[in-house]
């Protein structure tokens, strides 16, 4: 979802970065939110940088109110990738099943779907509580798969993600890079790389399986 279905990493950084500067945590660069960060369950960052003596629910009410800083922030800007649902339509046309694998939360889920009307298009969705190991493992990919009574080897998997990268090869899926939080030559290895979904077609994604 994040980066895939809508271009909100700067604002997830911009909320890590609120979080780290009100806990006197230093400061948070790009480069270790991408590497570290980014396509990781929230809750799992939380635990490692804020865990030294805090309780499970101290580390909820952190990551709550690190969803709330990000919600906050983005609800003014948020707006589909470019193309987006224009292909969703193609896709759901062709009678190809679609699912949303995140490791976001419920809640953000929602406020996603609450701003942007796309919910219908998906067959399936598995949220980070459904899951009990994070990309970049294959788990939330393979499960994706399961519901969707489809083999792992006819899926395709749509990443912007290094973490989430690492997954969709690891499931045996075909792995489409999208470039809203790396360059293209970070985003491998690939079947394809695109910046929009304006440039993808249903057969593009059937060529794929021409090999």
């Amino acid at each position: 979802m994040d980066g895939t279905l809508i271009d909100n990493t700067p604002y997830h950084y911009k909320s890590w970065q609120m979080l780290y500067k009100k806990y006197g945590m230093g400061e948070i660069s790009k480069q270790t939110y991408y590497k570290e960060i980014s396509g990781v369950p929230v809750l799992d960052t939380i635990r490692r940088v804020f865990g030294e003596g805090r309780n499970e629910d101290e580390l909820k009410a952190l990551l709550n109110e690190k969803e709330a800083f990000y919600r906050e922030t983005y609800a003014p800007f948020i707006r589909p990738i470019n193309g987006l649902e224009n292909f969703l339509a193609e896709l759901k046309n062709a009678g190809v099943k679609i699912a949303m694998g995140t490791s976001a939360t419920a809640e953000d889920i929602s406020f996603v779907f609450d701003h942007i009307a796309i919910r219908n298009y998906f067959d399936v969705i598995i949220n980070s509580t459904m899951v009990s190991k994070p990309k970049p493992d294959p788990q939330v990919y393979l499960k994706a798969a399961e519901q969707l009574n489809v083999p792992p080897g006819r899926c395709v998997v749509f990443e912007d993600s290094l973490a989430g990268i690492k997954s969709g090869n690891s499931a045996g899926m075909k792995v489409v890079g999208i470039t809203t939080g790396h360059t293209a030559a970070e985003l491998q290895p690939v079947n394809l790389v695109i910046n929009d979904y304006a440039e993808l077609t249903v057969e593009k994604i059937a060529a794929l399986f021409a090999h």
